[in-house]
This record gives structure tokens, sequence and C-alpha cells, in this order.
């Protein structure tokens, strides 16, 4: 039998073209997830941008994705996050 995955945290580097129309630019993101496997943390941070910024997937570019630690995360939220052991169910 596996053993049961657990939720990492991964930072994921790249960047995104913003204001595509008029004056292209490129500006560099970090963002720190939560996700099981580095896959699903690329295709979070395909969703987050493109629907808090109107982008599509050619226009962000993956540079790199690293698991890191909890101590090493600086998004605060993600940290909480990571300290949850269990939910509990009324």
């Amino acid at each position: 039998m596996k053993p049961v995955s657990e939720v990492k945290i991964y930072r994921v580097e790249g960047y995104m073209l913003i204001s595509h129309d008029s004056l292209p630019t490129w500006q560099k993101f970090v963002k720190e997830v939560r996700a099981l496997k580095p896959e699903h943390a690329v295709e979070y941070v395909y969703s987050v941008l493109g629907s808090n910024h109107k982008l599509r997937r050619k226009h962000i570019r993956i540079v790199s994705v690293k698991e890191i630690k909890p101590e090493e995360a600086q998004d605060r939220r993600v940290v909480d996050l990571a300290k949850i052991r269990g939910f509990v169910r009324f």
C-alpha cells in the first residue's frame, strides 16, 4: 500500500505579460502555493494569474518550480495553512 501523499509548499517563479495590447511588458512574479505535486502548483498559478490579471496561458512563462520548507515560505497565508493539522466537523 502506498503512503498517503502530503501537501507540500512550492515556490513558482516566472514572468507574465502585462498590457499585451498597447505596451507589452514582461513582469516577474513569485508565488508560493500548497499542492501535492509540482504539476498541481503550476496549474494553480496559471488559474490564479489568469483570473486575477485576465491573462492567457501563453502570456505566462514559468521559469522554475521548487519545493520549499514551511520555514522558508514568506506568504503568511501559506504558512498558516501549513500549521493546520486537521478540520473539525460539526
